[in-house]
């Protein structure tokens, strides 16, 4: 059965639960800014569960699917690039950033919890974003 899973698939479900995830977040941010911090961790968590989910989904597709070379030329291919490296490179990061960050605040330590957030929301959001857009450069255009 699973000789004949197209494993292609699984970049359109990581796009999916990246775009998910990238909506709890957003959903996360604007649950905190209300002083809604019931609704708040709700969100955040949900928004990690879906990225363990993304990255399990994500491991899967790259160790069993075939590579997907970026076409474009010229400017384009160095800004591409240039992006690429900054998204891996923040997404290895963003990981202990999330996990230390859920924890301080699951903890009710509230002053680092914050101080932690202010780095790596952005972080987060910056990778789940880009992580879209660049499934749709490689996929759609």
């Amino acid at each position: 059965m699973l000789a004949s899973f197209d494993f292609r698939v699984l970049a359109d479900v990581n796009a999916v639960l990246n775009s998910i995830a990238l909506g709890f977040i957003v959903a996360g941010l604007i649950a905190i800014k209300r002083r809604n911090e019931r609704l708040h961790v709700r969100m955040m968590l949900t928004a990690a569960g879906v990225s363990v989910l993304f990255l399990v989904s994500y491991l899967v597709y790259h160790f069993n699917g075939e590579p997907v070379r970026y076409g474009g030329t010229g400017f384009m291919r160095v800004v591409y690039y240039a992006v690429l490296i900054s998204h891996v490179i923040l997404a290895i990061v963003q990981v202990p950033l999330i996990i230390t960050t859920i924890t301080l605040g699951l903890r009710d330590r509230r002053e680092k919890h914050r101080r932690f957030a202010r780095i790596t929301a952005p972080i987060w959001l910056y990778v789940s974003t880009t992580g879209v857009v660049y499934y749709v450069i490689l996929y759609w255009l």
